[in-house]
């Protein structure tokens, strides 16, 4: 049992009460209209809010003929639901209380979930709009959620706001999780109009992603957000219903990931390596796979809000949205493709970066073999061995000792051949830590959890198939499209999908793998990762198989 030490049960307590988060007034010099109708192509009425400088209003990049360069959100929550003045300010959102922040956050009044900041944003010559989806806030008729119609709708309001008399007919979309998520479907459908993305962390696949990761069903935070979401609005179906009734990756799943291979227009991706329990695979995903040969990756390991409202990660969207929206020569072109946040500790990165491709071409895949003493080895155990642990509440651990101070950039992967006891199917979860002077390093992680581990992965026995178009000789990525329930005695091979990471590792510091069936965490706001709450298999036990042609590899990334 994890033991809760009264200091850290204060301090959450004391963020819960008085979470770091300032809230500005409404700003002056902007005018504001309040749902303003759209008309979809079907005939359906939706709605947003425009946020733009007032005539003669300051602002760095304002045009002389009121024509302003658009930044754009859309999303079902509801663009009409804003911090609520009270005597003393304003109330915080809900969520800033529940989850910890680990940096202060500020934004005005006028700034949605999730969603980019009026204040910031009129400021400096732009028009916001934030727009409701079909189904939710002020807009008609009825939804289905992450579907093609979503994609269509949010074309069809792209178009609007690009023209507009007070728009220069370029929009860019800007926006964390659902606000991410969206704007793949709507650059998919490619409108005219859309100049550039801007997608801050947010998954692009709904099964692989985040509900049911190596096939591994999430009834947490899943369940409850769709939960939620389908009764804030009117929609065609029951979200987790449908979830639900579909273990493997059918045409009802295949249907709720966008075509990003379609996408043309100049991107920058936020790719998260703490929330790996949300949105890294996702977006990680969306810079390999999206067309656009203009596409730049961000990455960090901080809090999402914070990150995303916090001056550094600000002034890059700035820059690139100048550069695509108002053809500003502010040197982007020559921006690295890809931002490196490395990190030792769970604090501030010790470096940052940068690369052309992810992972980075100088990385060096080495392979760490398991061992029968519970070591880490460059060469596979000499002799036919085994090891097993109960799925319930046990576990296996193997330990690398890092002889030189070394930099693990890039996802992980872990090969091994298993059987199983006592059940036909289990899940496998993988997980490096790292170990310094005899104590555990953590990291932040998602739902501003600070005990994350460096990485790790998990997956299914039964959904070993790979896709063979979507995997990489770096990434497995798996089909989901049958269960193969293993028979007693049957020794099959498996491959584990390790996250994105980047971590510095010193001399003598200890990388170690555990493998369990079991989740990480417990689910409480003190010392688990609430509200995460993965399906596991309480019976039966797993058995690793070692040597005599057996593997049992972890790959590492070795910059």
């Amino acid at each position: 049992m994890t033991r809760i030490s009264p200091r850290r049960v204060l301090r959450r307590l004391h963020g819960i009460a008085r979470p770091p988060l300032t809230i500005t007034p409404p700003p002056d010099g902007v005018l504001a209209e309040w749902n303003c109708a759209i008309t979809a192509r079907d005939g359906t009425i939706l709605r947003a809010n425009v946020f733009r400088p007032e005539p003669n209003s300051a602002g760095d990049l304002v045009h002389p003929d009121g024509r302003f360069p658009v930044i754009m959100c859309a999303h079902p929550y509801d663009k009409d639901v804003l911090p609520r003045k009270v005597p003393w300010g304003y109330l915080p959102p809900l969520p800033y209380r529940v989850f910890r922040q680990p940096e202060p956050i500020t934004f005005s009044a006028w700034t949605g979930w999730e969603g980019p900041d009026p204040a910031y944003w009129v400021r400096l010559g732009f028009a916001v709009v934030v727009g409701d989806l079909r189904g939710f806030g002020s807009s008609d008729g009825i939804g289905t959620m992450l579907s093609k119609q979503e994609g269509e709708d949010y074309h069809d309001l792209i178009e609007w706001a690009g023209t507009q008399p007070w728009s220069t007919g370029r929009v860019g979309l800007l926006g964390v999780s659902y606000l991410a998520l969206a704007q793949y479907r709507a650059a998919a459908e490619r409108p005219p109009h859309l100049a550039a993305i801007c997608p801050w962390e947010g998954w692009s696949d709904l099964y692989r992603d985040f509900a049911k990761p190596g096939g591994v069903s999430e009834m947490g935070f899943f369940k409850f957000w769709s939960t939620t979401i389908s009764k804030r609005g009117r929609v065609t179906e029951d979200l987790l219903a449908e979830a639900t009734a579909r273990p493997e990756l059918d045409a009802w799943w295949r249907s709720r990931i966008p075509a990003i291979e379609d996408i043309e227009v100049p991107m920058l991706v936020c790719g998260s390596f703490s929330d790996h329990l949300l949105h890294t695979r996702g977006s990680f995903e969306a810079f390999r796979r999206v067309k656009s040969d203009q596409k730049w990756l961000y990455t960090h390991r901080g809090g999402k809000w914070c990150t995303f409202y916090g001056a550094e990660a600000q002034g890059v969207q700035r820059r690139f949205f100048e550069r695509f929206l108002c053809d500003a020569d502010n040197g982007w072109d020559d921006e690295p493709p890809v931002r490196i946040a490395i990190h030792e500790t769970g604090e501030r990165p010790l470096e940052i970066r940068s690369a052309t491709t992810w992972p980075p071409s100088d990385i060096v895949w080495t392979g760490l073999h398991l061992q029968r003493d519970g070591t880490l080895s460059d060469q596979p155990e000499s002799h036919e061995q085994s090891s097993s642990y109960a799925n319930a509440d046990g576990s296996l651990s193997y330990r690398w000792t890092v002889p030189q101070a070394v930099d693990l950039i890039g996802p992980m992967t872990l090969h091994l051949d298993v059987s199983l006891e006592g059940v036909e199917d289990t899940t496998m979860l993988a997980a490096v830590r790292l170990l310094r002077d005899g104590r555990e390093v953590t990291f932040e992680g998602s739902y501003g959890f600070a005990g994350d581990v460096v990485t790790h992965g998990w997956l299914r026995t039964a959904h070993r198939a790979l896709d063979q178009q979507l995997s990489t000789d770096w990434q497995p990525v798996h089909s989901h499209a049958v269960r193969e329930p293993l028979s007693a005695g049957e020794i099959v091979s498996v491959s584990i999908a390790l996250l994105p990471q980047a971590t510095h590792f010193r001399a003598g510091d200890v990388l170690e793998l555990e493998l369990r069936s079991h989740w990480l965490f417990p689910v409480n706001p003190f010392s688990g990762q609430m509200p995460a709450r993965y399906v596991t298999e309480e019976s039966g036990s797993t058995r690793i198989h070692l040597g005599g042609g057996h593997r049992a590899e972890l790959r590492i990334p070795i910059a």
